[in-house]
């Protein structure tokens, strides 16, 4: 089964990333030093690096039943981006990044309840997320979201945009479901 190109939530609109996105996801916040701070990913530095991640984008929803979700508000204002990535069928791991302008409104957990119910809707069976031990904004938005802490995993992930080359502490946050 695949994955809706998009999801309606209550304040939100959830869809496929497409190769036109580039420019709006690189300004509203694949850019931004503050919103990239503890992303596992570089800062863009240019579009041609948001658009590698277009290209990623597509490469995953090819070969999986979902991918990455760019996340708009209901007056069409591009938000931030979610999404499954796949490690097997019934694992996956999800994730969330919002512009500046929208920390602090709930859409966090509004998306990442999106995610959560296609996980369930695919059949996953563990859906895992991370974040920075410091990071106790994004670490609440998963407790919300019903996921439970398993711990700390001790130098686990690069954080390039806050201390490159070095492994870090990040929380485990999961959620299991029944088969």
């Amino acid at each position: 089964m695949k994955a809706p190109r998009t999801i309606d939530t209550e304040r939100l609109l959830l869809r496929r990333p497409v190769g036109t996105d580039a420019q709006s996801i690189f300004e509203r916040y694949a850019s931004d030093p503050d919103v990239t701070r503890y992303m596992s990913w570089p800062m863009h530095r240019s579009v041609a690096d948001t658009r590698a991640f277009l290209a990623w984008s597509d490469a995953d929803w090819e070969q999986w039943p979902a991918g990455s979700y760019l996340v708009f508000s209901r007056e069409g204002i591009l938000l931030g981006g979610t999404g499954l990535t796949f490690k097997t069928p019934v694992f996956a791991i999800t994730g969330y990044v919002f512009a500046r302008d929208a920390w602090g409104c709930g859409y966090a957990t509004e998306a990442l309840g999106a995610m959560v119910n296609l996980a369930h809707a695919l059949g996953v069976r563990r859906l895992e997320a991370e974040c920075h031990v410091e990071h106790r904004a994004s670490a609440r938005v998963m407790e919300k979201c019903g996921f439970a802490c398993e711990g700390v995993r001790r130098e686990h992930t690069e954080f390039p945009n806050l201390n490159p080359g070095q492994r870090l502490d990040v929380l485990c946050y999961a959620l299991s479901f029944e088969g």
